[in-house]
């Protein structure tokens, strides 16, 4: 078949965090000759290893990784910057005739892939501004709160010392006078580029609960304490957006003295499971997901087999 006589065709791996998603595109991978686009907002970033799971050396060099350790975490990197490298990478492993497997749990970076940039106002310097002076001497609760009365839905999605996400939304209901979870509605209609197959992943609750919590406890063991030290050594400021991800900030508090380590390890446990409850709640509105265990990776693998034969 020629090159570009037809869309490319992507497969989407996704679900919620620690359910599996990494461990399955590398055996599909394998499998069929695949390649990986990395889809987590975190694993963009050098140096941050272990809080953001990323696959391990033997890994990549089992399998080719894109957009893994591509900025460095004071660098700036968003859903725009996202689609334009995995567009092109798209697009040559197309003309390769490779397959290609996007992997994430990101919502944005997978909407704005399939659906293009939502139409919101750019950054304004001033408005930011002030809400960060007002932070500064209120605190993170007084955003959350006032991000609260203005948009519930996209408080509820963002977590209260999150200030860089909080500030953007109330900067985008000053701008618009219309809340940025609005601008963001996953039904947004856009141009289609790709054929996709989404592959969501699905377990029980508390089986996924039992497996944050174990996971958790694993990446303490591997070092990620000592991960953040080193950070932290090479002049990155917990103010970054970057350092303010789950599981960092909780160990910079620590870190601190804000809060004993114990304490920080079970709330990182415990947002991370909020973080995951929230999105299953945003894979639910995707209608065309396909939902499968990890048991069923013959189920998995026979239906992106029939979807690569599909003449469409």
């Amino acid at each position: 078949m020629p090159a570009n006589s037809r869309p490319p065709q992507i497969i989407i791996i996704t679900g919620p965090t620690a359910i599996g998603k990494s461990g399955l595109a590398h055996r599909l991978a394998l499998e069929i000759g695949a390649e990986i686009i990395n889809a987590d907002s975190m694993q963009i970033y050098r140096y941050m290893d272990i809080g953001t799971a990323k696959p391990t050396p033997v890994q990549q060099q089992e399998v080719p990784y894109h957009l893994i350790d591509i900025v460095d975490p004071d660098s700036s990197f968003d859903a725009s910057d996202f689609r334009d490298r995995a567009q092109k990478i798209i697009y040559e492993l197309h003309d390769r005739h490779i397959p290609v497997l996007v992997v994430g749990g990101t919502g944005l970076y997978l909407r704005v892939l399939l659906r293009g940039l939502f139409n919101c106002p750019k950054p304004r310097r001033e408005i930011r501004e002030e809400w960060k002076r007002q932070a500064q001497g209120q605190g993170a609760e007084f955003l959350w709160e006032a991000l609260k009365q203005r948009d519930p839905l996209s408080a509820t999605r963002i977590h209260p010392n999150d200030t860089y996400r909080l500030i953007r939304a109330l900067e985008v209901f000053e701008l618009t006078g219309r809340p940025i979870s609005e601008w963001q509605r996953w039904e947004t209609a856009g141009v289609r580029e790709f054929e996709a197959l989404w592959v969501g992943l699905t377990l029980e609750r508390s089986v996924l609960y039992d497996r944050i919590n174990a996971r958790v406890e694993a990446m303490m063991d591997m070092g990620f304490l000592e991960e953040v030290r080193v950070l932290l050594k090479r002049g990155y400021s917990p103010d970054l957006k970057s350092m303010k991800s789950l599981g960092y900030r909780h160990l910079l508090e620590s870190l601190k003295g804000e809060k004993d380590l114990s304490t920080a390890v079970e709330e990182i446990k415990r947002d991370t499971r909020r973080y995951a409850k929230r999105q299953w709640t945003w894979l639910a509105k995707e209608e065309n997901l396909n939902w499968f265990s990890l048991e069923e990776f013959d189920k998995v693998y026979n239906q992106i087999k029939d979807f690569l034969r599909t003449e469409k």
